[in-house]
């Protein structure tokens, strides 16, 4: 069921483990908030608006209950 959009108003699809990916990181593992803190600095120095929108994500994940 991965990439199947279940929510009809909503106009994005996430992609599994692909901030993992990007930071060299197995899925399942935890990334520290200080990495994603650097990730998403050196994101925006760039001009990389995908992985800055990603660790942004992650950030703002971290306060969602389960």
């Amino acid at each position: 069921m991965a990439g199947v959009n279940i929510h009809k108003k909503v106009e994005f699809h996430l992609k599994h483990n692909a901030l993992h990916n990007e930071l060299h990181i197995k899925p399942g593992k935890k990334i520290p908030v200080s990495e994603l803190e650097k990730k998403k600095a050196s994101a925006k120095k760039s001009g990389n608006t995908k992985l800055e929108k990603r660790v942004t994500f992650a950030l703002n994940a971290r306060h969602f209950k389960h």
